[in-house]
């Protein structure tokens, strides 16, 4: 069964612009509903977070009707980070849980992504059986089986508690002044409120939310004001946050940014060493650095790929049996810990090696010398499908010819955006730079 309202992390668009509208909340809700009340029975339960977008409350109210009109009972948490719908979706025994975000997108734009019962976000096949829901009549409740909404007040605080038990025990983070940058968004009092309770000495950036500044100028997807933010105030490290709280990048003392890759490879070495990194593998993307694959090969170690998308991540570790993964972008997934990528709770996992070794942040960020990559976008029209044109088809072979052995290239379209992402990786850069700049030449002139 296809899905065309569902991308890679749910449904995503403008606000008020098709598939971004109360109208469709509303039928998403209802037929959400109805997928998850296939059985008749009376009590079911939805939890409902967003981040700090101004469509939020249109979406929440929509989401929230739609619900209760096929039976739900609907909790609303309020603004919470997305890896704490997962986590309450568990610990509430809720049948499924619902977060209104974009991530990492600019205020304009809203998503909304379902989490089922286990806390893991929806397959593929059970978000294109929703999407079929969507499209048909969907039956009601009988007036009698309307559903009730309720807000729910301490959700972020059982959040934040559950939080600080993946922080070691016998640990503290005493001595160390620590950035947070919550990207104005749904992390703005969880993250800053968890590193102080842990001892920390802590400069809150990005918490003063006003529905359209998420994300703007500040969190994981543009760290120079955290780096600025490190350096003015002499700052041991910065952890800077996205919209929704699940990816992170890590900044050294010097301002300077790790990715996830660079965080991954960190957590791997160290779980290996202790016998806790299952299957010894770790669970990546394609976008992931040759770096990466070959500082764990050099530790007997495994790196296994997957499609972009931390959800595609976590079924491949839910196969396997593994329990780390992630994506360069900052989605780091411990299943030990969570059930989605948690940038906070990565975050910590990060400060527990500061604490544990004594050693700066700059000899923790740097296990690998990366391989450069090139990474560029090309926007296209919906009616056009530039990687089926054939000169665009002989373009990519002849780089993929020109890299072998020498690197890599990988051509996807964005599963959020209408954009034609042309990477790739190559030590010598001149032929790097060459190469892509040729494909996307070519991608350019198809549309």
């Amino acid at each position: 069964m296809s899905r065309k309202l569902f991308g890679t992390d749910g449904v995503r668009g403008r606000a008020n612009t098709y598939p971004m509208t109360a109208e469709m909340a509303l039928r998403l809700g209802a037929a959400a509903g109805r997928y998850f009340r296939r059985d008749g029975s009376a009590a079911h339960r939805v939890v409902i977070g967003k981040d700090t977008r101004l469509s939020g409350y249109m979406l929440e109210n929509a989401l929230t009707a739609g619900l209760t009109s096929t039976g739900m009972n609907v909790l609303l948490l309020g603004p919470v980070p997305t890896p704490a719908v997962g986590f309450l979706t568990r610990s509430m025994r809720a049948d499924v849980g619902v977060m209104i975000s974009a991530s990492h997108n600019p205020h304009q734009d809203n998503g909304i992504k379902f989490f089922g019962p286990d806390g893991f976000k929806l397959s593929d096949e059970a978000e294109a059986e929703i999407e079929a829901i969507v499209a048909g009549e969907i039956q009601p409740a009988q007036p009698q089986n309307i559903g009730r909404a309720k807000r729910i007040d301490d959700g972020r605080g059982r959040y934040q508690e559950f939080v600080k038990t993946t922080f070691p025990a016998g640990l503290r983070l005493d001595g160390l002044k620590v950035v947070v940058d919550c990207a104005n968004g749904a992390a703005y009092r969880a993250a800053p409120d968890v590193l102080w309770e842990l001892g920390a000495e802590v400069i809150p950036i990005g918490v003063n939310p006003n529905g359209t500044n998420i994300n703007e100028r500040c969190g994981s997807t543009h760290t120079q004001t955290a780096a600025e933010a490190v350096v003015a105030h002499g700052a041991h490290v910065g952890i800077s946050l996205d919209g929704d709280a699940d990816r992170v990048m890590i900044l050294d003392q010097n301002g300077r940014v790790a990715d996830g890759d660079q965080i991954m490879a960190l957590l791997a070495a160290r779980w290996a060493e202790d016998g806790r990194l299952r299957g010894d593998t770790l669970v990546a993307t394609v976008m992931s650095n040759l770096g990466l694959e070959r500082f764990l090969e050099g530790r007997g170690l495994r790196l296994e790929r997957t499609a972009v998308g931390d959800r595609y991540v976590v079924e491949a570790m839910r196969r396997g049996g593994f329990n780390l993964g992630g994506e360069q972008s900052g989605h780091i997934v411990m299943t030990d810990y969570a059930t989605t990528g948690d940038g906070l709770v990565a975050g910590l996992q990060f400060l527990a090696e500061m604490a544990r070794t004594g050693k700066p942040a700059s000899d923790l960020t740097t296990s690998f010398q990366t391989v450069p990559q090139l990474l560029k976008n090309v926007r296209y029209g919906a009616d056009k499908q530039p990687l089926s044109v054939e000169s665009v088809q002989a373009r990519i072979a002849q780089a993929e010819a020109r890299l072998t052995g020498k690197g890599r290239v990988l051509i996807r379209k964005s599963g959020t955006e209408p954009l034609i992402r042309v990477m790739a990786e190559c030590e010598d850069e001149a032929l790097l730079h060459a190469e892509v700049n040729g494909i996307v030449a070519a991608v350019e002139a198809a549309v």
